[in-house]
């Protein structure tokens, strides 16, 4: 019997700019369910995109970075008589954002010397520049897929 499926929480977007992406990165920086720090951070980066990209939205500008670092594929381990494949798969577009937000949040933690919000946007700035650790690692995650090409057969 297969098991029940999971239901999916329904995202609250955020109360200042309105956007469920944000309420999205907001909950993946939190830590220690300290949401109004996380918020803090969230709204500190985007008002510094605002002040260095003063003609576009910092929405659009968070969206566009979010999109250059997405992932298309990705390895998945397969287990083929008694051997692991490192296995090419396509990546679902939930997980594309998760990756995505989770790699941007993992850069900007890297960073040292400054306060958080500054350092995320920071690297939010580079990713929509197509620069940064973050795209570093989406990179480094297509290549290991090109390079396992030859195992794409045992996908299914």
């Amino acid at each position: 019997m297969r098991r029940k499926r999971k239901n999916k929480r329904e995202i609250i977007p955020d109360p200042v700019y309105g956007s469920t992406l944000v309420s999205k990165f907001t909950n993946q920086i939190m830590q220690g369910g300290k949401k109004a720090t996380a918020q803090k951070v969230m709204w500190g980066a985007l008002e510094v995109i605002k002040k260095t990209k003063k003609e576009e939205d910092p929405v659009t500008i968070l969206e566009n970075a979010i999109k250059n670092v997405s992932p298309t594929v990705e390895v998945r381990p397969r287990r083929v008589g008694g051997a692991t494949y490192q296995v090419p798969h396509e990546v679902r577009p939930e997980r594309k954002l998760a990756l995505a937000l989770r790699w941007l949040t993992a850069a900007a933690r890297g960073k040292k010397g400054k306060p958080m919000a500054e350092k995320l946007a920071e690297e939010i700035l580079l990713a929509y520049k197509n620069e940064g650790s973050a795209i570093k690692k989406k990179l480094d995650t297509h290549r290991m897929a090109e390079a396992n090409r030859a195992f794409a057969h045992f996908a299914w």
